[in-house]
């Protein structure tokens, strides 16, 4: 195979890929397995963060549903229940996740009311 057709094949494969990830860009996406292990990570960390920052001790029950925006990096939006001592609650939570840059940040954690 000429060189130029190599190189065209690999502009046009490069070309499609970058349509394809534009077209996610910004959207909100479902996530289609709530029991993926790193939406469980996800969803410990703004747990865990959360009770750093308020002194509370909630646990993570499991996760209800999400969705995911790719922006500079992923929020994941999820929807979860946490459970204190006593009592289970509902809550919605929001991380940014820039796994490249090891880095992560919950930018909300709000109860849900029934």
């Amino acid at each position: 195979m000429n060189l130029q057709y190599v190189v065209l094949l690999i502009s046009v494969l490069l070309a499609s890929t970058t349509v394809r990830n534009q077209a996610t860009l910004g959207v909100w996406n479902p996530i289609k397995n709530i029991n993926d292990p790193y939406v469980t990570e996800i969803a410990n960390y703004a747990v865990d963060e959360h009770d750093k920052r308020t002194g509370l001790n909630l646990k993570l029950e499991k996760v209800i549903n999400g969705e995911t925006k790719i922006v500079d990096g992923i929020i994941y939006c999820l929807n979860i229940t946490a459970t204190n001592s006593s009592a289970s609650s509902k809550y919605n939570i929001a991380v940014l996740d820039k796994l490249s840059q090891h880095f992560r940040n919950l930018t909300s954690f709000v109860p849900i009311s029934d």
